[in-house]
């Protein structure tokens, strides 16, 4: 097949070959329209840091060839073939690269457009770029995204990232047009966001005890605000949103251990060093709960741009609230029966509280499991992890959602599996790279209306299991390729086997970024 001769992942939706090749002594320079001054900036020095890792230091093209950036309309979601037209047409992303024996020039409508058509051309020039030459068939290509939402989530609760590897990630995941980084900043065992109101929050809660060295950190693991604003600032220039996830009102042994009087028993806590679910949660009988969170949300809404908040409220017990006469005084109050019921009412009030700051929540999809009395606002988005269940009931009840499934191939820290699982294979164990691309946010129980709100879908990094960078990548690539693609490309144009004989290219390309390491071939 032709399309292989480019070797592009995610697969764009058009691809027409010409007679000839573009070559090149040297890269040509990056030239565009003002407008696009950033995306030009940010793509130049991507590709100098390319040539650096290849060796080539100075890369200079010829004189009189540039590649050109322009200003195009916005192009509707079936001009350039006859397919199903995407749930969300996209213009803000979508992009033409012409490749001509003279010239190459990216061609979209929004600066966003311009930066996802260069990380094509970067992905060319990482392929093909040898001996101090560029040589590329003459070809056009015409593409878009089939989902807003191509994410990927980091969690560095358990373990604590350095802002270096997460830049270095940031980048990979541009060259794959994902445009979302979910970064999961607290957890039982580690709280990474600064918080002036509560100080102890780092303080205390970023430090956790190492059993077997019967010792803490001497230095508290948490990023300031600093930081943040420059790992905010560096995505975005990457047109990627970073979201940023605290977890609430369970997973919170690190509030509890600085915090003890927002517990219901009210301590000792500690810090966990061990993975699970823990009993201990926020106290639903305790009116200052809410005031940490008012706090929390005033400083994500200060530190972080995005219209989204992600709320957590996954693997909640009630066992402390079934025993805590502040929880039964509450349960009594609202006229619920369950304590479980307590659970809705604090996420819908955390819902309302994010609004009130101009963002929409998001919550892992035990925010469903509501009382009558409290049920979660239509405005707040559903994240589906348990399978695609949530999803799919969340979206027959009209909420947006994200398909994050640990049973489609989206948890990256499950172990690799050399070879494909049975198709719709139901397990929480190794996943194949066949199972990342098999993903699919729509499912056929859907209903046009309900497939009309899924938003798309991400891969996670959870990383109980995953103690350093190195093996963090070797657990995300290529599996995230194949994620890439399930979120970016039309659903009738998927193709596992001309995505591999791809995959075998791009891998050269994922070497010359100089990745630490990632998974070798499928068998």
């Amino acid at each position: 097949m032709k399309e292989t001769q480019l070797s592009i992942i995610p697969r764009p939706v058009s691809v027409r070959y010409g007679e000839g090749f573009f070559r090149s002594t040297g890269l040509p320079p990056l030239k565009g329209d003002d407008a696009f001054r950033g995306e030009i900036e940010t793509a130049a020095g991507q590709l100098r840091q390319d040539m650096e890792r290849m060796g080539r230091a100075n890369a200079g093209g010829e004189a009189g060839k540039a590649i050109l950036c322009r200003k195009e309309a916005a192009q509707d979601g079936n001009s350039s073939r006859a397919s199903t037209k995407p749930a969300f047409p996209d213009a803000d992303e979508s992009y033409r690269l012409c490749i001509t024996g003279e010239s190459i020039t990216v061609g979209a409508a929004t600066g966003a457009g311009i930066y996802q058509g260069l990380q094509t051309l970067r992905q060319l020039v990482l392929s093909h770029f040898r001996d101090g030459a560029l040589t590329l068939p003459c070809a056009e290509i015409t593409d878009y995204p089939r989902f807003p939402w191509r994410g990927f989530m980091l969690d560095s609760s358990r373990h604590f990232y350095s802002i270096p590897f997460i830049k270095r990630l940031l980048d990979v995941l541009s060259l794959h047009h994902i445009n979302r980084f979910h970064w999961h900043l607290t957890d039982d065992q580690g709280w990474r966001l600064p918080v002036g109101e509560y100080p102890l929050l780092t303080e205390v809660g970023s430090l956790k005890k190492d059993r077997r060295m019967r010792s803490t950190p001497s230095k508290s693991l948490f990023y300031s605000e600093e930081e943040i604003r420059e790992l905010v600032h560096y995505a975005a220039c990457r047109h990627i949103e970073v979201v940023p996830e605290v977890d609430l009102p369970g997973h919170a042994s690190a509030i509890l251990a600085s915090y003890p009087d927002l517990g219901c028993t009210g301590g000792p806590y500690e810090v966990e060093e061990r993975f699970g679910i823990f009993d201990d949660v926020l106290c639903a009988g305790n009116d200052r709960i809410f005031d940490l969170a008012a706090k929390v949300f005033d400083t994500l809404a200060r530190l972080f741009p995005s219209s989204f908040v992600h709320i957590g409220g996954d693997e909640v017990p009630f066992v402390r609230w079934e025993a805590c006469p502040k929880c039964q005084k509450r349960l009594a109050e609202l006229g619920l029966k369950k304590p479980g019921e307590l659970q809705s009412w604090i996420i819908q009030r955390l819902v309302r509280m994010l609004a009130e700051r101009g963002k929409t929540a998001i919550g892992w999809d035990e925010v469903l499991e509501d009382s009558e009395q409290f049920r979660l606002p239509k405005e707040a988005v559903v994240m589906s992890w348990r399978g695609s269940k949530g999803g799919i009931r969340a979206s027959s009840l009209g909420h947006r959602v994200i398909m994050a499934p640990n049973t489609g191939g989206c948890y990256l820290d499950y172990k690799h599996a050399d070879e494909p699982e049975e198709p719709g294979q139901m397990y929480a164990g190794p996943i194949s790279v066949y199972t990342s691309y098999s993903m699919d946010p729509v499912t056929p129980e859907m209903s046009e209306e309900a497939a009309s709100l899924i938003l798309g879908g991400q891969g996670n990094m959870w990383s109980e299991l995953i103690p350093a960078a190195r093996i963090a990548e070797y657990m995300i690539f290529p599996r995230l390729c194949a994620l890439s693609e399930a979120l970016w490309t039309p659903r009738d144009d998927k193709d596992f086997d001309d995505f591999s004989r791809r995959l075998a290219v791009h891998r050269k390309r994922l070497d010359r970024l100089g990745l630490i390491q990632y998974r070798g071939p499928l068998k």
